[in-house]
């Protein structure tokens, strides 16, 4: 799954579009390398976002195969690691 669909899927960023212009403005690292939107995501990548106030790193722990995951399905999908 391309990183931009993960991270709207997994209820991350709201939308997708969101998600593409941070991957489009290099705020979004996926194993410590900038991603770009077309980057397949895998089990056990660790996703990082930079934002203004600070960073926040996941770790994916599932990929779903649904367009979207229940916000309470979320710890399935994605592990908080800072």
């Amino acid at each position: 799954m391309r990183v931009d669909k993960w991270l709207s899927a997994v209820n991350i960023v709201k939308r997708r579009t969101i998600a593409q212009d941070m991957v489009k403005s290099g705020v979004v690292f996926i194993n410590d390398i900038k991603a770009k939107p077309s980057k397949e995501v895998k089990v056990g990548d660790k996703i990082k976002i930079e934002y203004l106030k600070g960073s926040k790193e996941y770790e994916v722990l599932q990929i779903p195969t649904t367009k979207t995951i229940p916000k309470s399905a979320k710890e399935e999908y994605a592990k908080e690691l800072n």
